[in-house]
């Protein structure tokens, strides 16, 4: 082990780019795919994210988790399949390319050749739509693939600064061609199998994105509201009230409703009443989602004010008027139940109007009409949005494509539970999250959406000789053919001529929800029907690290489309990284405006610094981040700049070839390391990161501050077997521990081992029990006594207002007996460190260091 390039004043700064650099040339990350077997392979199905904009710390924190993970498992000896996906489609991509280039899709349009955005750059929020150019399908896709091309670049700009150990070679994009033909083969395959079907359904909307959305994509926001009472007619002249936060939607009322069980409207039941104003007779029905203690006790059922109107529409049978236009606002043709002249009279004062303008509007007909009574009553209620939207959802009536989840199938749903409990969950109670999600299904999934950037769905529809669409005869394309996009390829026996006409064809417009794309991810990072050898070698993946917030859509989607495939879960493990949380424990997310972007906090402080910050914190535990005042992170810091510094002064001693460990203090040390070893082993091995920092880092600052200060004056002396025993047990303690932070600390680490070694520290393997086992019959008791020992010498000098490095005449170490005769073994050690002329050793009830004399001589240094 002969030491080399060790730096004056080794530092921190200008080690990411140069071992960044190294790793990359080198190759030390790629996965060795040639000899391997499935045993010895590690493979992470790693989170894509959404290359739309830019990182957030908390990115970097879930990351940090996965790459500790990674660079373990490569250190004992697995090949790690580790690639980074990106995922480029959706919504929140269309948004941000509306703001950067100023334009939104008109599909309408014809594509303009070599087409120049009216500007470029910045986020520009505040442009409305009318004021954003429109442009065709075509040339917005195209904008969409130039930037998120450029701002990939930036992403993996952050994670190589952080030091991610992924394959850059393997990564993937989940709207590029392979992507395309892996999302649209893996649709056409469940349509193949019954799995994917063609409705008519209730569906719920969002009116600023024009797109259906599906239920795991909905949010509850505290919205105000009222409730109004309104009277209902009854045949014998006599009226019914109703409560509803949702007048304007009174003339899609299809019934009333209460509980069975409520005696007030037991003699009602399968009678009729007519809605006030607009005069339409519906029945009154019991269901037992009705709630006796809510409002009235009775409840309308319009289509759709909520869903649990839906249920109720689909449960009792009852008809469709809906009212409510895609773009929010009344439509304009009257509901078929609405036959007097008064009623649909009333019903053009409604037409055309938003949620909100008619919701006055039926108010102002019901005050004039009597059928208002009192003063509405203010509330404040949960509301559902799209989580990227900014309305609120309504429910309309649309023909979407959707995909079998086991809402409707127990055999589906008892398999996905099955599964969800045969797989590891890192934290275990995260476990509950999934099941409570898969039992609490109450509709199959959506995939598909109104939108233009994402996968097309692979489909065509003949039109009769009337020119309608035959929807339950969709024409599919051959494999070979895939990818496609039917808005502008030709279904298969037609021409282009046949589009759109009577006895032709209409390609589906619609695209699959970015979730129908991203539970391939492991198909798409495996190459799944691409090559298969991968494939194989991969499949089932180790690990699926993921942050807890998208359990119920990452997880559970990526997990339905394995059991509906293979009917076989996809991981092994599943890692859960909790929330970034403010000073004031608020989740940081980029829509409250508390989001520390990563780069500039990695050039301040160091990216060793901020992965340990991130190591530090338990998977499923969240994490508070004061970027004023990042505490951790300078813990961390200082870890790291002590790792260069101890490593520099160990290599410093003269080291003996072939030298054996004999010294007591230092075989107990090694006895505490070889435990240290242990622990921190067994901890990754069950995914607690953070108990393995810890427990390396516990051991690591007695290692310098107690056990470096007892040896250095032994280790500093002639060579002698005690010298050579020091510096064995040093060199060997530096070996040991420069790989038991390589995974949390990795470019500190990297640069103290390249001035000893030529090897990358993170192709070596991960130090063992087995390594330390030359060294058993250490007592481990004897570096704790001395570093107790030396602590209180330290004190009395300190009590005693003198230098450390004041001569003492004598001193007397009390204790229990057991320990006395143990730290004799030590206290050549301790008179060296304390420079102590005579050390006595007695006993005492606890240990305590008494009875100091110091040297005369130096009694004038002291003062």
């Amino acid at each position: 082990m002969t030491a080399a390039n060790i730096p004056e004043k080794p530092a921190l700064e200008g080690l990411e780019q140069k071992w960044g650099t190294s790793w990359e040339s080198q190759g030390t990350y790629r996965f060795e795919r040639e000899g391997a077997t499935k045993e010895c392979i590690y493979s992470i199905d790693t989170p894509p994210p959404t290359a739309s904009g830019s990182l957030h710390i908390g990115h970097v924190f879930s990351y940090t988790h996965t790459d500790v993970i990674a660079r373990f498992q490569r250190m004992t000896g697995k090949r790690v399949f580790y690639p980074m996906g990106w995922d480029d489609n959706g919504l929140p991509t269309e948004r941000r390319v509306q703001n950067y280039y100023g334009v939104r899709c008109d599909p309408s349009l014809p594509y303009t050749p070599d087409f120049v955005p009216p500007f470029e750059g910045g986020d520009n929020k505040s442009t409305k739509a009318a004021d954003q150019q429109p442009i065709s399908r075509r040339n917005f896709i195209e904008l969409c693939e130039r930037l998120t091309v450029e701002d990939e670049k930036q992403f993996e700009a952050v994670w190589r600064a952080l030091g991610l150990s992924v394959d850059w070679t393997q990564s993937y994009r989940t709207i590029g061609e392979e992507a395309l033909f892996t999302s649209q083969l893996a649709f056409l395959r469940n349509i193949e199998r019954g799995e994917a079907y063609q409705a008519m359904a209730p569906t719920l909307w969002d009116v600023t994105f024009r797109t259906a959305v599906a239920q795991a994509e909905l949010e509850d926001k505290d919205q105000p509201g009222a409730y109004h009472r309104l009277s209902f007619h009854k045949a014998d002249g006599g009226t019914i009230e109703i409560e509803t936060t949702r007048p304007e939607l009174l003339p899609a009322c299809v019934a009333l409703v209460a509980h069975p069980d409520d005696e007030r409207f037991t003699d009602l039941f399968g009678t009729t009443v007519t809605t006030p104003v607009f005069g339409v007779e519906v029945p009154i029905l019991a269901h037992h989602l009705a709630q006796p203690d809510k409002g009235a006790g009775i409840a309308m059922i319009c289509t759709f004010g909520d869903l649990t109107d839906v249920v109720w529409w689909r449960e009792l049978d009852l008809p469709n008027r809906a009212i409510m236009g895609f773009d929010g606002r009344i439509i304009s043709e009257a509901p078929e139940a609405i036959t007097s002249e008064a009623g649909r009279e009333a019903y053009t004062k409604l037409a055309g109007k938003t949620v909100f303008s008619a919701k006055q509007a039926v108010v102002e007909l019901l005050t004039e009409s009597g059928d208002l009574i009192g003063a509405p009553k203010p509330i404040t209620h949960p509301v559902k949005f799209f989580e990227k939207g900014d309305k609120p959802l309504e429910i309309v009536s649309t023909r979407q494509w959707y995909i079998k989840n086991g809402a409707r199938d127990e055999v589906l749903r008892s398999r996905l539970l099955e599964l969800g409990s045969e797989l590891e969950w890192h934290p275990d109670f995260m476990r509950v999250r999934y099941e409570n999600w898969v039992g609490g299904l109450s509709g199959d999934w959506l995939i598909s959406r109104q939108r233009f950037f994402g996968v097309p769905i692979p489909l065509w529809y003949p039109l009769d000789a009337d020119g309608n669409p035959v929807f339950d005869q969709p024409i599919v394309p051959a494999r070979e053919s895939l990818p496609v996009d039917p808005s502008s390829d030709t279904a298969p026996g037609y021409d282009e001529s046949q589009r759109g006409v009577a006895g032709g064809f209409q390609g589906e417009v619609d695209v699959m929800d970015t979730w129908a794309t991203s539970s391939l991810t492991p198909q798409l990072a495996g190459g799944w029907e691409r090559d298969p050898e991968l494939w194989d070698l991969v499949f089932p993946y180790s690990l699926r690290p993921q942050g807890q917030d998208i359990i119920r859509t990452w997880l559970f989607s990526t997990m339905l489309r394995s059991v509906l495939e293979y009917n076989e879960k996809p991981w092994a493990h599943a890692a859960l990284s909790g929330f970034i949380v403010d000073p004031d424990r608020k989740k940081m997310s980029k829509s409250k405006g508390n989001v520390v972007t990563p780069a500039d906090m990695l050039e301040q402080h160091g990216s060793d610094a901020v992965r340990y910050w991130a190591a530090s914190s338990r998977l499923g535990t969240d994490a508070a981040f004061d970027p004023q005042n990042p505490t951790q992170i300078k813990i961390g810091r200082r870890l790291a700049i002590k790792i260069l510094n101890a490593s520099k002064f160990i290599l410093g001693f003269a080291a003996t070839e072939d030298a054996q460990v004999t010294e007591p203090l230092d075989l107990s040390m090694l006895e505490t390391l070889r435990q240290t070893v242990a622990d921190a082993t067994a901890a990754l091995e069950s995914y607690d990161h953070a108990r393995a920092l810890e427990t390396a880092e516990a051991f690591f600052w007695t290692f310098c501050d107690d056990y470096l200060e007892l040896v250095k004056e032994r280790a500093y002396a002639d060579v002698s077997p005690e010298q050579a025993s020091a510096v064995a047990a040093l060199r060997t303690a530096l070996t040991t521990l420069l790989r038991l932070f390589a995974p949390f600390v990795p470019f500190a680490t990297e640069e103290a081992w390249s001035w000893f070694n030529e090897q990358s520290i993170h192709l070596v393997s991960w130090p063992t029990e087995a390594e330390l086992a030359g060294t058993a019959g250490g007592d481990p008791r004897l570096l704790r006594l001395a570093s107790e020992a030396l602590t209180g010498i330290r004190r009395a000098k300190t009590d005693a207002k003198a230098s450390q490095k004041t001569p003492v005449q004598s001193a007397v170490i009390a204790g229990p007996a057991e320990d006395t005769v143990l730290l004799e073994s030590a206290a050549a050690d301790l008179r060296a460190v304390g420079r102590i002329e005579s050390l006595e050793f007695t006993t005492g009830e606890a240990l305590a260091v008494t009875g100091i004399v110091f040297a005369p001589v130096e009694s004038e240094e002291r003062a």
